[in-house]
């Protein structure tokens, strides 16, 4: 049965968006072209109408996770993108969490193509939290998107180095605790008024 063009576009964006999924879960290298087309529910050889690689694949699957996370992020403020983000149920939920945290150590070895994708959706991240409203009203830009980028790195940091410890492990939470509250004691700052005051009020 001759497959139409809109059903064609279906199931490439389906997937897309199956390898956005595993690759978050398993890493670039951690699930090959025939597992991903099973779990897709297709045939390894129908991958080549769609993509003319893996390589090619793990560019457009980043693009779709990256925006996944810009569009999830929109609703948020800067505070409640971290509490959301440094959190238990982000480091646990990697398949469905952020591209950013979950495939950066990955991508930083892969080619230019994905490494350009990466840029866009974190400077795409980077001028949503800016848009969020929490910085003060009097901070110029090119400071409030620096403090941006700091609460940036340092939660995707967090769920990096919690998720490289062994599941359950104290020190898994300790370092997601610790960060979290540094975050928003940074936060809290910046707005002018004394830390616990702010996070308190956040309580």
């Amino acid at each position: 049965m001759r497959v139409t063009k809109a059903q064609a576009e279906q199931n490439r964006a389906h997937i897309v968006a199956t390898a956005a999924r595993l690759f978050r879960e398993r890493g670039y290298d951690g699930v090959g072209v025939a597992e991903l087309m099973a779990e897709a529910g297709f045939t390894h050889g129908g991958f080549y109408k769609h993509f003319r690689s893996k390589a090619a694949l793990m560019a457009e699957a980043s693009a779709n996770g990256l925006s996944q996370t810009v569009t999830r992020t929109e609703a948020l403020d800067i505070a409640e993108f971290v509490e959301s983000y440094v959190s238990r149920e982000h480091r646990d939920g990697r398949s469905e969490g952020c591209t950013i945290a979950a495939l950066s150590g990955d991508a930083a070895r892969q080619p230019e193509d994905i490494k350009t994708e990466f840029a866009a959706g974190i400077e795409s991240l980077t001028t949503v939290l800016q848009a969020g409203g929490d910085m003060p009203p009097d901070m110029d830009q090119r400071t409030a998107r620096a403090a941006v980028i700091d609460v940036l790195a340092h939660s995707v940091g967090a769920i990096m180095l919690s998720r490289a410890c062994p599941d359950g492990s104290p020190l898994a939470d300790e370092i997601l605790e610790v960060c979290r509250e540094a975050i928003l004691a940074s936060l809290a700052d910046r707005d002018g008024r004394p830390a616990a005051e702010s996070l308190a009020s956040r309580s």
